[in-house]
């Protein structure tokens, strides 16, 4: 297990759509395992392949350490609720800054297990927004871009101001 380098905003590679895993083998468990040290060390709930510079489709979330690591292989989102919530959300690869992003509360995604095993499951509240958020992610599409052309401007200002 390895702590990766991380891709920080703007890079070109938090704008890709990942590819779909095909293969399920020691090297996609490597990555597994890769991403939750990753996570952990940054310290963040949530991370996507793409944030270490992988594109493919896996996320690892860890709400907290008793509610265990769950790993999703080319997930995606079958149903969502239009009820919807905010919540304070940010990135590993945009440490520091955060803003309320609105998405459905409640959802039913599909993906694989690392042994390629499909499965279907609901989420809501905060697991929700998390598997949403990393989904997001594997599509290409980073936080910012879920709020406001006012918010993304102000909070792209302040992330170049910090970097200067």
């Amino acid at each position: 297990m390895t702590i990766r380098s991380l891709l920080m905003f703007p890079d070109l590679g938090l704008k890709t759509v990942c590819a779909p895993v095909l293969t399920f083998d020691a090297d996609l468990r490597s990555l597994a395992d890769d991403l939750l040290d990753t996570m952990r060390a940054a310290p963040g709930v949530g991370i996507a392949a793409a944030h270490i510079g992988v594109l493919s489709r896996v996320t690892v979330i860890e709400l907290g350490r008793e509610g265990g690591v769950l790993t999703y292989v080319n997930p995606k989102i079958i149903w969502s609720s239009s009820e919807t919530m905010q919540h304070m959300e940010g990135s590993v690869s945009m440490p520091g800054f955060t803003d309320n992003v609105t998405r459905p509360k409640s959802i039913r995604f599909g993906y694989q297990d690392l042994e390629g095993v499909p499965h279907e499951a609901a989420a809501d509240g905060f697991l929700a927004i998390c598997i949403q958020h990393e989904i997001d992610q594997l599509d290409g599409i980073f936080w910012l871009q879920r709020l406001s052309k006012l918010k993304r401007d102000r909070l792209v200002r302040k992330w170049e101001k910090s970097k200067a």
